[in-house]
């Protein structure tokens, strides 16, 4: 990897790694729905003038069925129950738990009617992956957290979906202009849902709250995609899959060196199960012309607290 390469890495991993830690922060004074206002308003308000210049914004509302889809499942719901979920779990639960993502996305696949054929290394990463999440879930959570592990499991259903609906419905698509249309579309719903809920602040929140708030649109979501799509073009996206597995390292090492949260020894080995799973679950086939792993037919994805990523395999070549 070149210099390069590795600073966009290194500045990815820490930017999609940091939004459990600041989402902890941010619902300490402000309710979940006014947290995901704020942050996809403003991040849609940096994206959305690159996306004008570049004329990305009439071809995605073209595609406003899927698109729709797509930010319900992949913003809308995801992010509030991250957030409510956030209130009672440890951030560095919450990041663990996302890591299973690519487990759903077997799922989803055999669901969307484009099953892949699993090897027998991806069915040991999915036994591996559940054991890791049973562990984390189970040992590892306390019994009154239930609630917040099931708006999780939402949160995990989304993100698995998400990318789906991108690589079947929308491959073509400029990614930076799904991601501003989707963030200014979360916004404008959270709107009312702010209002009838009576969730807008009373007073201004304090001066680590609105810091948290601004992180996590400015770093975790507009510049995270912008450096995402750089990190691409200079090691090509399957490489670049591989920050899907520093992300959980970050949130854990974030949780508990700032906010000091335990780390237990099932938080350990749940941690190092559910990305052994995960890892597993993700390998392809290397044999030529043997069919892929259980990534999605059509994409590779990268998919995170903020942002999910499916790059058409004709940006591989």
């Amino acid at each position: 990897m070149t210099r390069r390469g590795v600073i966009l890495f290194t500045a990815l991993g820490i930017a999609w790694g940091i939004p459990y830690l600041f989402i902890k922060v941010a619902v300490e004074e402000l309710s979940p729905e006014m947290v995901v206002l704020a942050r996809s308003g403003l991040a849609a308000v940096l994206l959305l003038p690159l996306v004008l210049l570049r004329r990305e914004v009439g071809p995605v509302l073209r595609a406003w069925k899927p698109m729709a889809a797509y930010t319900i499942c992949e913003i809308v719901i995801p992010w509030y129950f991250l957030s409510s979920a956030e209130q009672t779990l440890p951030s560095s639960t919450a990041g663990l738990l996302l890591a299973a993502v690519p487990l759903a996305g077997v799922a989803v696949a055999f669901a969307m009617g484009r099953p892949a054929q699993l090897t027998a290394m991806n069915w040991t990463g999915i036994g591996v992956g559940m054991l890791g999440v049973a562990a984390l879930v189970g040992l590892d959570v306390a019994g009154s957290d239930l609630v917040a592990v099931g708006q999780m499991a939402f949160v995990v259903i989304g993100y698995a979906v998400g990318p789906a609906i991108l690589a079947r419905w929308m491959p073509q698509l400029p990614g930076i202009g799904v991601t501003a249309v989707s963030l200014a579309g979360t916004a404008i719903v959270y709107v009312p849902f702010v209002l009838l809920a009576g969730s807008w602040p009373a007073a201004w929140p304090s001066g680590r709250v609105v810091a948290s708030v601004l992180v996590l649109a400015v770093v975790c979501s507009a510049l995270a995609f912008v450096l995402m799509v750089a990190l691409i073009g200079e090691i090509g996206p399957v490489k670049a899959t591989a920050i899907t597995y520093v992300n959980p390292a970050v949130a854990v090492l974030a949780g508990v060196l700032i906010l000091d949260e335990r780390v237990t020894v099932w938080t350990v080995i749940g941690f190092a199960l559910v990305l052994s799973g995960s890892f597993l679950v993700t390998r392809r086939r290397t044999a030529p012309g043997a069919a892929e792993g259980p990534e999605l037919a059509a994409a590779v994805e990268m998919n995170t607290s903020g942002s999910a990523v499916v790059i058409s395999r004709e940006t591989e070549a």
